[in-house]
């Protein structure tokens, strides 16, 4: 039986978070990470790294963050409706465009789908457009109601058009300008993956199911039944009986785990590593701080459930209603989730502001832990070209200090 500690091990292990990288990133790295999580979620919010990039360097460390587009553009790498919108391998196109164009089932191409029904000739002008000029961007369409404010909820209608035709897969990303996205014919971007596009070989809906059944347990490590479905936004959810046949054939392997009652489920690819794990040899000695949509929190319920970690992205609570912050990392240390900072890095001073920080209720600021964390903080900070740390509060409240006393020494 697998204790708790030894399933996040695993967990850790096979989100590459166990243990810190042993040589510095390389640009081939990127890929292989999101092969790894299977994905890489998207979120715009960057009062510190965006999304993306964050959940990169918890893994590889200092690495450039234009290695992320470079494999966009270079066509390693591709946009879809995954989890949500996400990265996933070149490799991996086949699958996600399916055998009927798109996985029909997500909301983003129900919603796709119903603008289409209700706005087609603007839609259809639009895509013919993009067949007769090349490549666009929302920004090349001049927005006409005089509006300003942000969020997708005063998108001009070029902009949901176009993101209604990347839903629908007639549209794809072919690249990133300052992030944002450049629309281009589907055709044209499958020509440019590497590797190449098959199209031949279009899986059918039960292959599709059971492919994202199995690369769901791959990247997560260990699961019960209960968790699978989300990563891959799947309907309806995974049952223990649909796993039988996969545990048949000996692609899955079961588990008991501490605490679960129904039994966890290990890819064979983790078998070497999940009998470590049960020989108590998976040693977790990484401390990270993570995106708020890292693969290893997005889930709510099975953060708590695996990391005793109770988690909101509280960006989008009214301030006033907020417990911990706008924008808050969790921290990552040695296999625990040991607390959460809420962070803004300020570019044009150079300045990485801790607005607050807190540490996970019986989680004591023992010197080993406070230099791990220190050392995070640090190292993403430099990464992201705001090396000048600005803490506030802590809890407890003297943990400032001895992060400071942590920063004076190392400067």
């Amino acid at each position: 039986m697998l204790s708790l500690v030894q399933a996040r091990a695993l967990q850790l292990s096979a989100q590459g978070l166990l243990q810190s990288p042993r040589r510095r990133p390389r640009r081939d790295d990127v890929v292989a990470a999101i092969e790894r999580m299977r994905l890489l979620q998207i979120d715009t919010i960057h009062v510190v790294a965006r999304s993306p990039y964050l959940v990169l360097h918890s893994r590889l460390g200092d690495y450039p963050m234009v290695w992320l587009d470079e494999a966009l553009a270079q066509g390693r790498l591709a946009e879809c409706w995954a989890h949500e919108a996400c990265f996933i391998s070149a490799a991996d196109v086949p699958w996600h465009r399916g055998g009927h164009g798109q996985r029909t089932h997500h909301w983003a191409h129900r919603s796709a789908a119903r603008m289409h029904r209700e706005q087609r000739a603007e839609m259809e002008a639009l895509l013919e457009a993009v067949r007769a000029s090349g490549p666009m961007r929302a920004a090349d369409f001049a927005r006409r109601d005089g509006a300003s404010k942000p969020g997708w909820w005063e998108w001009k209608p070029e902009k949901r058009w176009l993101e209604a035709w990347f839903a629908l897969g007639e549209l794809m990303v072919a690249r990133r300008d300052n992030f944002q996205r450049v629309y281009d014919l589907a055709e044209n971007v499958l020509a440019r993956l590497d590797p190449p596009f098959d199209s031949a070989a279009a899986p059918s809906a039960t292959q599709l199911r059971q492919r994202f059944i199995v690369d769901s347990v791959r990247a997560l490590g260990v699961t019960p039944a209960g968790w699978i479905a989300d990563y891959f936004r799947l309907k309806p959810k995974v049952s223990d009986r649909e796993l039988a046949p996969l545990l048949a054939s000996g692609e899955l392997l079961a588990v008991p785990v501490q605490g679960w009652s129904t039994p966890g489920y290990v890819h064979r690819d983790h078998a070497e590593a999940l009998d470590k794990a049960l020989a108590g040899r998976l040693r977790a000695t990484r401390t990270a701080l993570l995106s708020p949509f890292d693969p290893l929190v997005w889930d709510r319920t099975r953060a708590l459930a695996m990391f005793d970690f109770e988690y909101t992205i509280e960006c989008y609570t009214p301030a006033p209603k907020r417990r911990y912050g706008y924008f808050v990392l969790p921290i990552l240390h040695r296999g625990r989730l040991i607390g959460r900072l809420d962070a803004k890095a300020h570019r044009s001073t150079g300045q990485f502001e801790v607005k607050a920080l807190f540490l996970e209720p019986g989680v004591l600021p023992e010197q080993s832990l406070v230099q791990a964390v220190a050392k995070a903080i640090a190292d993403t900070a430099r990464w992201h070209g705001t090396p000048e740390i600005r803490l506030g509060r802590t809890q407890p409240a003297a943990l400032a200090r001895l992060l400071r006393a942590v920063w004076r020494d190392a400067g």
